[in-house]
């Protein structure tokens, strides 16, 4: 098994595609542009000084561990204050998890191993999305990236077939930064009987729709629902974990079979506090969005004129070869700006990229020397 790990290691190094963890840039001086900080919250001291003075508490005080899942633990009293928040943001009961990442495999993971259900998902879909859907051990297919009439033709069939239906986006797709149609889908959706609408809002919770809960929400609010809204705290809401907000039967079955809740530690109350503190934070930060709003214009002029076409908040740069990935950051490295290279299996083969991430605690001005930079580079 040695020899295969090593060869496998080597493999990867040669194809440009072996992974390391980054040093810490924290204080670097350098302009970061891979952070999922959307909204420059997490950097900010006076949050954390007001979140302590609000709940007239110190970190001491505080439980680090609730010691237990959520099904045995006893302290449950953070956890259920924030998804009572949660529920009145939404409207509809939400249901906490460790991560983003175990929100999609365990509520995936349950609602496909439901006899009959048939997964259609879209070709760009997160990984940890994928994952569920092979957990889950549901057929399944993938329609092509936002095109649905491609969607509509495998519903169709599948449909024919005798299958419920649970059709599975993201409302702003993580690498390529481009959104879905959710009144698109919600008519895919609509169309078959005992369908279901699974959207994961991890990249617009926060940025997107009214008070940034997200498009799916926006839709919502004229009256049509998506079954599952996946949300994270983990990026513009600058804590740790993520949400469903769902009907309450739906919750229920969770509480019972997404096995990712039932055999995972709660999160710490600590952290609950803080999300809590967080969630509502984000909520009103309207101001941060449109600074964000002009990061994203700014970054989309500079850009442009290499191929870049995207104007949110999240910009590829497709350069195609994982080599040539690596070497364009490593050179925005040395110019001053923090951009990752985004290679293989994390997006398809020939469209290895940097990835331009971008924080409202930046300022436009932050971008000086980027469009030099890229020039001198390609």
């Amino acid at each position: 098994m040695r020899k295969i790990i090593d060869a496998t290691l080597a493999t990867l190094e040669a194809e440009g595609n072996l992974r390391r963890v980054p040093e810490d840039a924290a204080g670097c001086g350098r302009v970061d542009l891979s952070s999922n900080d959307y909204l420059g919250l997490a950097e900010c001291a006076d949050l954390r000084r007001d979140f302590f003075a609000e709940f007239d508490c110190t970190a001491r005080d505080m439980a680090m561990s609730a010691s237990a899942s959520r099904l045995l633990a006893a302290r449950q009293h953070e956890a259920k204050a924030l998804e009572a928040l949660i529920e009145e943001a939404y409207g509809r009961p939400a249901l906490l998890f460790n991560s983003g990442y175990h929100a999609n495999t365990g509520i995936i993971g349950a609602l496909g191993a439901i006899k009959g259900t048939y997964i259609l998902a879209d070709k760009l879909v997160h990984a940890s999305i994928i994952d569920g859907i092979r957990l889950s051990g549901a057929p399944f297919a993938r329609f092509r990236h936002n095109d649905y009439a491609h969607l509509e033709r495998l519903a169709e069939k599948a449909a024919a077939e005798g299958y419920r239906l649970l059709i599975i986006a993201e409302s702003v797709y993580s690498m390529d930064g481009d959104c879905s149609d959710v009144e698109a889908l919600l008519d895919v959706r609509d169309r078959y009987e005992g369908a279901m609408l699974y959207i994961d809002e991890a990249h617009a919770v926060g940025v997107e729709g009214p008070a940034g809960l997200g498009l799916a929400h926006e839709a919502e609010r004229r009256g049509r629902a998506a079954d599952v809204i996946i949300g994270t705290f983990g990026k513009a809401l600058a804590s740790v974990g993520a949400y469903a907000v769902v009907d309450a039967p739906v919750r229920e079955f969770l509480v019972n079979r997404a096995r990712s809740f039932i055999f995972s530690t709660s999160l710490p109350p600590v952290n609950l506090k803080w999300s809590r503190f967080m969630f509502r934070t984000a909520m009103g930060a309207d101001t941060l969005r449109q600074q964000l709003a002009s990061n994203a214009q700014a970054l989309s002029a500079i850009l442009r004129p290499f191929g870049g076409t995207s104007r949110g908040h999240i910009q590829p740069l497709v350069v195609g070869s994982p080599q040539r990935a690596v070497a364009l950051s490593a050179g925005l490295k040395e110019a001053g700006f923090d951009v990752l290279p985004i290679r293989v299996p994390t997006v398809p083969p020939g469209t290895d990229r940097l990835r331009f991430s971008l924080s409202a605690g930046l300022t436009p001005d932050c971008f000086a020397g980027l469009g030099d930079a890229l020039a001198k580079l390609i």
